[in-house]
């Protein structure tokens, strides 16, 4: 379905710091070391010409790579820690370019057969991100019709999504035909300015966290071969919340004091719930991130684009989720988030760095927001992208930007295909 035409390594176009930088407790996580993906994808353009466009891309990444330069480095463990770091010696990044006779624009517009229909479009899947793999892969695929697909692979180590995503707006603005017309010399300064500071989440050691005081990293009773049942014979999924079902989930809920995140999180958790039919007394949580930039004090700078999150934890049993109705769920998400202050984040550094601390698989749904990370505004000089998306849909839910809508959400999601008619049958409930 897709073809490979030629990979590059692209390499900073100015010279750049030779060194070697460590990563922070939240970086070093045990379940961050894989690969965020992204997929985007752009209409057919009238005169967009490929090896121009090609051109134009390659030449802005190996400017973006300047004053982010650690995306051009590669990950390691650190020699006398249980954290990593970064090898900063300009190896570069890797740009590859495809084709596919197979897929057109309108292929995106619903949610893939099979869980991996798409990963040809980033074609090189990197599984160990410390073995000295590239920490950003860029693939551009042109599509049948004309239109084209971008797969952008970056080691979660590095940036969360939030700092990805800056870094992704930054280099649209490099691949603009705009900054392109100034020369091939003139670049464009990033905003905001990157930041690295990792010094800032560096545990200050006092020894008092205790896992106890935190449900994200305590695993709960398996009453149901949990693993077997959310991912046999995974079918994906999509369905948009349009403004009017999400109003009317906050009227549900209570009003002005909701969150469209919060109502639509809970809304996804007890429909998944409820259509994969686990025992009554089966405990599940629903673990999200939260962002810390602002919660920590003092807070961290602007341009911080290392991972500022941790981890939200609602819970509840299997019977709460389908019988209390969805403003029982959205109090219980809302109180996750209240949890998280800058002592919270303390102790979580403190147990990341120390034990080594990471959740457990049972009982739980994870959830990602995309569809706030302006991920919808990367044109890379070919307009507005048509879908945003993961590279692979699987069992981690997501919620992503609808093109042209900004109130409404996409949700992403793969669950087992018996349960796939109840997940969208409770998802377009709106009030119960």
């Amino acid at each position: 379905m897709v073809r490979v035409k030629e990979a590059h390594v692209v390499t900073p176009s100015d010279p750049t710091p030779d060194t070697v930088l460590a990563l922070s407790a939240l970086d070093s996580q045990l379940f961050l070391r894989f690969t965020i993906e992204y997929l985007l994808v752009y209409r057919p353009g009238q005169g967009l010409d490929r090896p121009s466009t090609a051109t134009r891309l390659k030449t802005a990444l190996a400017k973006a790579l300047v004053p982010y330069y650690p995306f051009a480095g590669r990950v390691r463990p650190h020699p006398q820690g249980l954290g990593l770091e970064v090898v900063c010696r300009a190896q570069g990044a890797v740009f590859i370019e495809a084709s596919s006779e197979r897929y057109s624009v309108n292929d995106f517009q619903k949610a893939p057969k099979t869980v991996a229909q798409w990963r040809k479009l980033l074609s090189l899947y990197v599984t160990d991100v410390l073995k000295g793999s590239p920490i950003l892969v860029v693939q551009l695929t042109w599509l049948a019709d004309g239109g084209a697909a971008v797969g952008v692979g970056i080691n979660h180590c590095i940036c969360d999504g939030i700092g990805s995503a800056e870094f992704l707006n930054y280099f649209s603005d490099l691949a603009s035909e705009k900054c392109q017309g100034l020369g091939l010399g003139v670049s464009v300064d990033p905003k905001p300015k990157p930041v690295w500071d990792r010094h800032l989440l560096i545990p200050d050691k006092r020894g008092e966290a205790n896992p106890a005081m935190h449900a994200e990293f305590c695993g709960v009773p398996d009453l149901c071969g949990f693993m077997n049942r959310v991912t046999s014979r995974l079918k994906p999924t999509c369905i948009v919340l349009d403004e009017r079902r999400i109003e009317a989930l906050k009227r549900a809920c209570g009003g002005e004091s909701c969150t469209s995140f919060e109502v639509v999180a809970a809304h996804v958790w007890r429909s998944w719930a409820r259509a994969l039919g686990f025992p009554k007394n089966q405990t599940l949580k629903l673990l999200f991130s939260v962002n810390v930039r602002k919660r920590v004090k003092p807070g961290l700078p602007e341009g911080y684009y290392g991972n500022a999150f941790v981890l939200g934890c609602a819970q509840s049993s299997a019977w709460e989720l389908g019988e209390r109705g969805v403003a029982h769920v959205w109090s219980a998400v809302k109180r996750a988030k209240e949890r998280v202050d800058s002592e919270h984040v303390r102790r979580v550094v403190e147990l990341v760095s120390e034990s080594r601390a990471s959740p457990d698989s049972v009982g739980v749904l994870i959830l990602s927001q995309w569809s706030r990370l302006g991920l919808e505004r990367v044109e890379l000089g070919m307009g507005k992208p048509l879908h945003v998306g993961p590279i692979c849909c699987d069992r981690y839910c997501l919620f992503l930007p609808v093109t042209g809508e900004r109130h409404s959400v996409k949700v992403m999601v793969a669950v087992p295909s018996a349960a796939v008619g109840n997940f969208h049958r409770f998802l377009r409930e709106s009030n119960s």
